[in-house]
Protein backbone atom coordinates (compact mmCIF):
# COMPACT_ATOMS: atom_id res chain seq x y z
CA UNK A 1 0.00 0.00 0.00
CA UNK A 2 1.76 3.12 -1.20
CA UNK A 3 1.64 6.79 0.50
CA UNK A 4 -1.17 8.93 -1.25
CA UNK A 5 0.81 11.91 -3.50
CA UNK A 6 0.63 15.82 -2.84
CA UNK A 7 -2.63 17.08 -3.35
CA UNK A 8 -3.48 20.41 -2.78
CA UNK A 9 -6.42 20.78 -1.15
CA UNK A 10 -9.62 22.60 -2.69
CA UNK A 11 -11.41 25.50 -1.24
CA UNK A 12 -14.49 25.08 -3.28
CA UNK A 13 -15.10 21.22 -2.72
CA UNK A 14 -14.71 22.00 1.28
CA UNK A 15 -11.54 19.97 1.06
CA UNK A 16 -9.48 19.14 5.00
CA UNK A 17 -8.38 15.99 4.53
CA UNK A 18 -7.87 13.97 8.05
CA UNK A 19 -4.34 13.03 9.32
CA UNK A 20 -4.99 11.68 12.62
CA UNK A 21 -4.67 8.44 12.29
CA UNK A 22 -6.37 7.67 15.83
CA UNK A 23 -9.39 9.37 15.10
CA UNK A 24 -9.34 7.31 11.59
CA UNK A 25 -9.21 4.15 13.89
CA UNK A 26 -12.18 5.32 16.05
CA UNK A 27 -14.49 5.91 13.00
CA UNK A 28 -13.59 2.64 11.26
CA UNK A 29 -14.39 0.71 14.92
CA UNK A 30 -18.05 2.57 14.37
CA UNK A 31 -18.84 0.51 10.93
CA UNK A 32 -20.79 -2.25 11.51
CA UNK A 33 -19.07 -5.36 10.01
CA UNK A 34 -21.39 -8.36 11.04
CA UNK A 35 -24.13 -6.74 9.13
CA UNK A 36 -24.77 -8.08 5.18
CA UNK A 37 -24.57 -4.29 3.73
CA UNK A 38 -22.42 -2.46 1.14
CA UNK A 39 -19.72 -0.08 2.27
CA UNK A 40 -19.62 3.20 0.61
CA UNK A 41 -17.63 6.28 1.28
CA UNK A 42 -18.51 9.51 0.68
CA UNK A 43 -15.54 12.17 -0.13
CA UNK A 44 -12.69 9.51 0.03
CA UNK A 45 -10.44 12.58 -0.75
CA UNK A 46 -6.55 11.33 -0.54
CA UNK A 47 -7.93 7.97 1.05
CA UNK A 48 -7.40 8.48 4.89
CA UNK A 49 -10.61 6.24 5.52
CA UNK A 50 -10.28 4.40 2.58
CA UNK A 51 -7.13 2.46 2.95
CA UNK A 52 -8.14 1.17 5.96
CA UNK A 53 -11.82 0.43 5.20
CA UNK A 54 -10.51 -1.42 2.33
CA UNK A 55 -8.00 -3.20 4.46
CA UNK A 56 -10.76 -4.37 7.01
CA UNK A 57 -13.64 -4.71 4.42
CA UNK A 58 -11.81 -5.88 1.24
CA UNK A 59 -14.59 -4.06 -0.97
CA UNK A 60 -15.78 -0.68 -0.99
CA UNK A 61 -17.86 1.85 -3.25
CA UNK A 62 -16.62 5.26 -2.92
CA UNK A 63 -18.43 8.27 -4.29
CA UNK A 64 -16.07 11.49 -5.47
CA UNK A 65 -16.61 14.95 -7.17
CA UNK A 66 -12.88 16.16 -7.25
CA UNK A 67 -11.18 14.07 -10.56
CA UNK A 68 -7.96 15.02 -9.82
CA UNK A 69 -7.58 12.99 -6.51
CA UNK A 70 -9.31 9.94 -8.06
CA UNK A 71 -6.27 8.78 -9.92
CA UNK A 72 -3.85 9.18 -6.42
CA UNK A 73 -6.27 7.65 -4.59
CA UNK A 74 -6.53 4.51 -7.10
CA UNK A 75 -2.79 4.48 -6.97
CA UNK A 76 -2.46 4.50 -3.27
CA UNK A 77 -5.34 1.91 -3.01
CA UNK A 78 -2.98 -0.39 -5.44
CA UNK A 79 -4.18 -3.88 -4.35
CA UNK A 80 -5.93 -3.47 -1.27
CA UNK A 81 -9.07 -4.91 -1.51
CA UNK A 82 -11.64 -4.54 -4.27
CA UNK A 83 -12.37 -0.19 -4.92
CA UNK A 84 -15.10 0.71 -6.91
CA UNK A 85 -15.21 4.84 -7.81
CA UNK A 86 -17.56 7.05 -8.58
CA UNK A 87 -16.74 10.31 -10.00
CA UNK A 88 -19.72 12.32 -9.08
CA UNK A 89 -21.37 14.90 -6.95
CA UNK A 90 -23.00 12.94 -3.75
CA UNK A 91 -25.66 15.80 -3.59
CA UNK A 92 -27.11 14.47 -6.80
CA UNK A 93 -25.62 10.51 -6.77
CA UNK A 94 -28.22 7.97 -6.79
CA UNK A 95 -27.28 5.81 -4.03
CA UNK A 96 -30.99 3.83 -4.24
CA UNK A 97 -29.75 2.76 -7.91
CA UNK A 98 -26.46 1.96 -6.51
CA UNK A 99 -28.12 -0.29 -3.42
CA UNK A 100 -30.21 -2.11 -6.56
CA UNK A 101 -26.61 -2.68 -8.41
CA UNK A 102 -24.83 -4.26 -5.38
CA UNK A 103 -28.19 -6.16 -4.17
CA UNK A 104 -27.55 -4.89 -0.50
CA UNK A 105 -28.74 -2.01 1.47
CA UNK A 106 -25.65 0.54 2.13
CA UNK A 107 -23.60 1.56 4.99
CA UNK A 108 -22.14 4.66 4.77
CA UNK A 109 -19.18 6.52 6.26
CA UNK A 110 -17.83 10.00 5.25
CA UNK A 111 -15.93 12.78 6.07
CA UNK A 112 -18.15 15.58 4.70
CA UNK A 113 -17.40 18.71 3.17
CA UNK A 114 -18.75 20.88 5.36
CA UNK A 115 -20.14 23.59 2.83
CA UNK A 116 -22.43 20.66 1.47
CA UNK A 117 -23.58 18.73 4.90
CA UNK A 118 -27.26 19.85 5.38
CA UNK A 119 -28.64 19.48 2.15
CA UNK A 120 -26.69 16.34 1.81
CA UNK A 121 -28.12 14.70 4.96
CA UNK A 122 -31.79 15.55 3.42
CA UNK A 123 -30.49 14.02 0.16
CA UNK A 124 -29.72 10.86 2.08
CA UNK A 125 -32.80 10.68 3.88
CA UNK A 126 -34.70 10.59 0.85
CA UNK A 127 -33.02 7.85 0.27
CA UNK A 128 -32.84 5.75 3.64
CA UNK A 129 -34.98 2.54 2.20
CA UNK A 130 -31.68 1.87 0.85
CA UNK A 131 -29.92 2.68 4.13
CA UNK A 132 -28.72 0.53 7.10
CA UNK A 133 -26.60 2.98 9.15
CA UNK A 134 -24.18 6.08 8.28
CA UNK A 135 -20.97 7.35 10.22
CA UNK A 136 -20.07 10.98 9.17
CA UNK A 137 -17.58 13.73 10.25
CA UNK A 138 -19.30 16.82 10.59
CA UNK A 139 -18.85 20.29 11.79
CA UNK A 140 -19.38 19.94 15.34
CA UNK A 141 -22.27 22.55 15.10
CA UNK A 142 -24.21 20.09 12.50
CA UNK A 143 -24.15 16.92 14.92
CA UNK A 144 -25.31 19.05 17.72
CA UNK A 145 -27.92 19.97 15.35
CA UNK A 146 -28.76 16.58 14.40
CA UNK A 147 -29.20 15.44 18.08
CA UNK A 148 -30.59 18.54 19.95
CA UNK A 149 -34.21 18.39 21.64
CA UNK A 150 -36.64 21.18 22.14
CA UNK A 151 -35.14 24.46 24.43
CA UNK A 152 -31.61 24.10 22.51
CA UNK A 153 -30.27 26.31 20.53
CA UNK A 154 -29.24 24.08 18.45
CA UNK A 155 -33.11 22.78 17.57
CA UNK A 156 -34.28 23.11 14.49
CA UNK A 157 -35.73 21.62 11.30
CA UNK A 158 -32.51 19.53 10.70
CA UNK A 159 -32.56 17.67 14.10
CA UNK A 160 -36.77 17.19 13.83
CA UNK A 161 -36.36 15.86 10.83
CA UNK A 162 -33.62 13.72 11.20
CA UNK A 163 -34.68 12.19 14.33
CA UNK A 164 -37.41 11.13 12.72
CA UNK A 165 -35.91 9.71 10.18
CA UNK A 166 -33.28 7.90 12.22
CA UNK A 167 -31.94 7.24 15.81
CA UNK A 168 -28.81 9.75 15.97
CA UNK A 169 -26.36 9.10 18.09
CA UNK A 170 -23.34 11.23 18.38
CA UNK A 171 -20.20 9.44 18.83
CA UNK A 172 -16.93 11.64 19.33
CA UNK A 173 -15.01 14.86 19.02
CA UNK A 174 -12.38 15.57 16.67
CA UNK A 175 -10.21 19.11 16.97
CA UNK A 176 -9.28 21.00 13.96
CA UNK A 177 -5.29 19.92 13.82
CA UNK A 178 -6.90 16.52 12.96
CA UNK A 179 -7.40 17.68 9.25
CA UNK A 180 -5.02 19.64 6.38
CA UNK A 181 -5.47 22.23 5.99
CA UNK A 182 -7.61 22.60 9.79
CA UNK A 183 -10.69 24.08 9.63
CA UNK A 184 -11.86 27.12 11.60
CA UNK A 185 -14.43 24.94 13.30
CA UNK A 186 -14.79 22.14 15.95
CA UNK A 187 -15.59 18.76 14.06
CA UNK A 188 -17.69 15.27 15.55
CA UNK A 189 -18.54 12.08 14.29
CA UNK A 190 -21.96 10.91 14.29
CA UNK A 191 -23.93 7.34 13.67
CA UNK A 192 -27.72 7.56 12.15
CA UNK A 193 -29.40 4.52 11.90
CA UNK A 194 -32.45 4.80 9.81
CA UNK A 195 -36.01 4.03 11.57
CA UNK A 196 -37.68 1.01 10.18
CA UNK A 197 -41.12 3.05 10.77
CA UNK A 198 -41.93 6.37 11.76
CA UNK A 199 -41.62 7.37 14.93
CA UNK A 200 -45.00 9.00 15.35
CA UNK A 201 -48.05 8.80 12.74
CA UNK A 202 -47.28 13.30 10.89
CA UNK A 203 -50.83 12.65 9.37
CA UNK A 204 -49.03 13.55 5.59
CA UNK A 205 -45.62 13.91 5.73
CA UNK A 206 -45.06 16.62 3.20
CA UNK A 207 -47.33 18.85 5.21
CA UNK A 208 -45.07 17.80 8.72
CA UNK A 209 -42.48 19.01 6.69
CA UNK A 210 -44.18 22.30 5.21
CA UNK A 211 -45.10 22.98 9.40
CA UNK A 212 -41.51 22.57 10.35
CA UNK A 213 -40.04 24.69 7.87
CA UNK A 214 -42.19 27.65 8.36
CA UNK A 215 -42.22 27.54 12.14
CA UNK A 216 -38.52 27.98 12.12
CA UNK A 217 -38.05 30.44 9.62
CA UNK A 218 -40.02 32.82 11.59
CA UNK A 219 -38.59 31.42 14.59
CA UNK A 220 -38.86 34.21 16.88
CA UNK A 221 -42.47 34.39 16.11
CA UNK A 222 -44.86 33.15 17.88
CA UNK A 223 -46.80 29.72 15.86
CA UNK A 224 -49.63 31.93 15.79
CA UNK A 225 -47.94 34.00 13.74
CA UNK A 226 -45.42 31.89 12.47
CA UNK A 227 -47.91 29.63 10.99
CA UNK A 228 -50.64 32.19 9.97
CA UNK A 229 -51.25 30.72 6.55
CA UNK A 230 -51.66 27.05 7.39
CA UNK A 231 -53.37 26.96 11.03
CA UNK A 232 -55.51 29.56 12.35
CA UNK A 233 -55.27 30.40 15.60
CA UNK A 234 -58.38 28.00 16.96
CA UNK A 235 -56.83 25.03 14.93
CA UNK A 236 -53.86 25.10 16.57
CA UNK A 237 -55.13 25.49 19.87
CA UNK A 238 -57.46 22.25 18.96
CA UNK A 239 -53.83 20.19 18.18
CA UNK A 240 -53.03 20.92 21.57
CA UNK A 241 -50.37 23.41 20.97
CA UNK A 242 -50.53 26.73 22.88
CA UNK A 243 -50.10 29.23 20.02
CA UNK A 244 -47.97 31.52 21.62
CA UNK A 245 -45.61 28.95 21.74
CA UNK A 246 -42.27 29.22 19.81
CA UNK A 247 -41.12 26.82 17.22
CA UNK A 248 -38.02 26.15 19.72
CA UNK A 249 -40.13 25.16 22.69
CA UNK A 250 -42.72 22.49 20.03
CA UNK A 251 -41.68 18.87 20.53
CA UNK A 252 -41.38 16.89 17.11
CA UNK A 253 -44.54 14.98 18.35
CA UNK A 254 -46.75 18.58 18.66
CA UNK A 255 -45.52 19.00 15.00
CA UNK A 256 -46.74 16.20 14.00
CA UNK A 257 -50.08 16.74 16.19
CA UNK A 258 -49.96 20.30 14.42
CA UNK A 259 -49.65 18.38 10.61
CA UNK A 260 -52.79 15.84 11.15
CA UNK A 261 -54.81 18.62 12.00
CA UNK A 262 -53.80 20.33 8.79
CA UNK A 263 -54.18 17.10 7.49
CA UNK A 264 -57.41 16.10 8.89
CA UNK A 265 -58.74 19.89 7.32
CA UNK A 266 -57.83 18.72 3.69
CA UNK A 267 -55.01 20.67 3.07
Amino acid sequence: MSKPPAHRPRKRFGQHFLTDSSIVERIVKLVDTASDTALVEIGPGLGALTLPLLKRHGQLDVVELDRDVIPKLEAAAGSTGRLTVHQGDALKFDFAALSAKLGKPLQLVGNLPYNISTPLMFHLFEQQHVIDRMHFMLQREVVDRLAAGPGSKTYGRLGIMAQYRCRVAPAFAVPPHCFDPPPRVDSAVVSLVPRDKPPFDVGDFDLFQNVVTQAFAGRRKTLRNALASLLSESAIKEAGIDPRSRAERITAEEFAALSRHLHAAGA
